[in-house]
């Protein structure tokens, strides 16, 4: 039986976005230009040290752009760049797959304890 090795980019695309919070953290920007606490709202459960770690890795790849405006206080935006943007349908399609196949009792062993999310 032959096998055919995986395309490296497309290794390389679904480590990026299946990282645990990588996903959600696009979804919620999938809004438009998000601050911090924001995003941070919109992915319930994720500790600030892992929001912060994503970003600068989503910054990083040139998914996430990160826009500093010098006032007092500073303030910092997040936005998808057209790379982010264009990993819509993507994010889109698993989300859809995920309401037709994926059970509550499927959720249990994938969630922190106290988590109601679904």
């Amino acid at each position: 039986m032959s096998q055919e090795s995986v395309c490296p980019k497309y290794h390389k695309a679904v480590e990026l976005i299946g990282r645990r919070w990588t996903g959600a953290i696009i979804s919620a920007m999938l809004a438009g230009k998000s601050r911090y606490h924001e995003i941070r709202e919109n992915v319930p459960d994720i500790s600030d040290r892992m929001l912060a770690e994503r970003l600068r890795e989503l910054e990083a790849e040139g998914v996430v752009k990160r826009n500093v405006f010098p006032t007092t206080p500073v303030r910092i935006e997040y936005e998808l760049t057209d790379k982010g943007r264009a990993l819509e349908t993507a994010i889109v399609a698993i989300g859809d797959w995920a309401n037709e196949w994926i059970q509550p009792a499927d959720l249990a062993a994938t969630l922190p304890a106290g988590s109601d999310e679904h």
